[in-house]
């Protein structure tokens, strides 16, 4: 790789966490948070005898900056000089400020790995912006075999599940997900390594994979999943070293393993009652296991995130959901009786067959028709995105429909802007539409319900009880908050001229 590492003392390898590119619904969480993978992968090379270790999310971060007000790199590269720098590249709307950081990176001498959904689908376009190895699948199997590689001078050829250049050819060494063999294994996740940050949700995990085969989705693996025992294990861990209290399972899908689940939130109940604040991500038909739902509740799970996607059956088929719309609203009233529920869609998603006459006042109305009947607490509205490695975008870039990156760059794939060319909406409808029902949902309205909610708080009390007043508070709060989001992102989109870009473009 023709790159040296400092002998002299323990050299440093610092994990970045790439900040997002503009204001979007995750940033506010996201200063409260981090990702965590690169936690996992930092807290496994931190257990390697002669490196030092640290992580920077940009997103999460409190240190010095630039005049641009980004993380400042040659401040920290001054202040402790990183010789091996790891990259999280789970998000494809972050790509642009990876190959930046790796560029400076790489002009520091310092050897660059990224790992992540987008740099294992696109190892070729990764390794020609200045990234040296690209990871395959959980770096928690390959980091210490890189490492000892680097640090003994030796080559990377024997590695398994990573690609690099050689000779200025791509050289993968088995490109399959490497996966790791017991996630019971794995060590707890270190926060204490994640520098100029303050984490009050701690993300924790047990199970990777998804068996479910949805178009959109870029996830794959056969499900796996440690042990209930372990999960708890973490956050009893947490729990007494860090005083966590906040936590959000990263699990795609929480119910995947009903009966681990199941056991890890009964341990939870026994030790920590209802004390504990989890948020959640499970599927809409785990509103038929009633008995899963109850002991979740009991252990402190407040919010659970539901990707409903769709309220109009062609989409959900064409999505591959595995249910049509008809139990939608039942399933949801029973959730509802367990957390605060919020909603993910999608607008706008690609047909695959000729779609019915139906415009886009018709499909607005079928979102509107369901959040109101559904009685959500929050809402996320998002365009369809055809992420690399996915069914998704095979298929739109099959049909000539998804826009060049010259025009719509990676930066832009993250739900807030058009992608490809609508078939049943124009490129403006497309774009405006999800604003458009969040708006309707997060009203400005709201900030004086606030004030009437918490005077009216002692009859409300009395008549409706606690858990029915706090959440009608707590959701118009919410809707506040989204509110002014909302505003920020108007602002920077009518100066940003973006859709009009989009309706000159003449494909050649």
């Amino acid at each position: 790789m023709g790159k040296i590492i400092n002998r002299n003392g323990w050299p440093l390898i610092r994990f970045v966490v790439p900040i997002f590119p503009e204001v979007n619904i995750f940033t506010r969480q996201a200063r409260l948070t981090t990702a965590l993978g690169p936690i996992m992968v930092a807290t496994v090379a931190d257990k390697l005898w002669g490196w030092r270790v640290e992580v920077i999310d940009e997103n999460n971060y409190r240190g010095p900056r630039n005049k641009q007000g980004l993380p400042d790199h040659l401040v920290l590269q001054k202040e402790n000089p990183a010789a091996v720098v790891g990259f999280y590249c789970g998000l494809t709307s972050t790509m642009e400020r990876v190959w930046k950081l790796s560029e400076f990176y790489h002009q520091e001498k310092a050897v660059t790995i990224a790992g992540g959904w987008h740099a294992h689908y696109c190892p070729g376009e990764t390794l020609k912006e200045s990234v040296d190895v690209v990871v395959h699948g959980d770096g928690e199997m390959v980091i210490r075999q890189i490492l000892d590689a680097l640090k003994a001078e030796e080559s990377l050829k024997d590695i398994p599940g990573i690609s690099f250049l050689e000779d200025k050819q791509i050289r993968t060494n088995s490109p399959e997900m490497l996966e790791t063999p017991d996630l019971n294994e794995l060590p707890y996740p270190d926060f204490g390594l994640l520098k100029y940050a303050k984490v009050k949700i701690y993300p924790i995990g047990r199970i990777r994979g998804c068996g479910m085969n949805c178009e959109f989705c870029c996830v794959r693996g056969r499900p796996r999943w440690a042990d209930g025992q372990h999960l708890f294990n973490v956050v009893k861990w947490l729990v007494e070293t860090r005083g966590a209290r906040r936590f959000f399972i990263v699990d795609d899908r929480l119910e995947e393993n009903s009966d681990g689940t199941f056991e890890f939130f009964r341990m939870v109940f026994g030790k920590y009652g209802n004390r504990l604040d989890f948020t959640v991500q499970i599927r809409l038909e785990t509103a038929k296991k009633t008995g899963l739902l109850g002991i979740m509740k009991k252990a402190g799970v407040r919010t659970a995130c539901i990707g409903y996607e769709s309220p109009i059956d062609e989409d959900l088929r064409t999505m591959r959901k595995g249910y049509s719309s008809s139990h939608m609203l039942e399933w949801t009233k029973i959730l509802r009786r367990y957390f605060r529920i919020h909603g993910m869609f999608i607008i706008g998603y690609p047909s695959k067959e000729k779609r019915k006459a139906i415009g886009v006042q018709e499909i607005i109305g079928y979102f509107r028709k369901f959040i109101r009947k559904a009685s959500l607490d929050s809402v996320q509205m998002i365009h369809p995105v055809p992420f690399a490695g996915t069914d998704l975008r095979r298929r739109l870039e099959k049909e000539g429909r998804i826009f060049p990156l010259e025009l719509v760059p990676w930066s832009r794939y993250d739900g807030s802007y058009v992608c490809f060319e609508p078939d049943n909406m124009t490129l403006r409808e497309l774009q405006e539409t999800p604003i458009r029902l969040m708006s309707r949902f997060y009203d400005p309205l709201s900030f004086f319900r606030i004030p009437l909610r918490t005077i009216s708080f002692p009859v409300d009390y009395l008549i409706r009880g606690w858990r029915n007043w706090y959440r009608d508070w707590y959701r118009d709060v919410v809707k506040y908050g989204g509110h002014r989001l909302i505003q920020r992102w108007q602002r920077r989109q009518a100066k940003d001229g973006f859709i009009e870009r989009l309706e000159e473009y003449k494909p050649k």
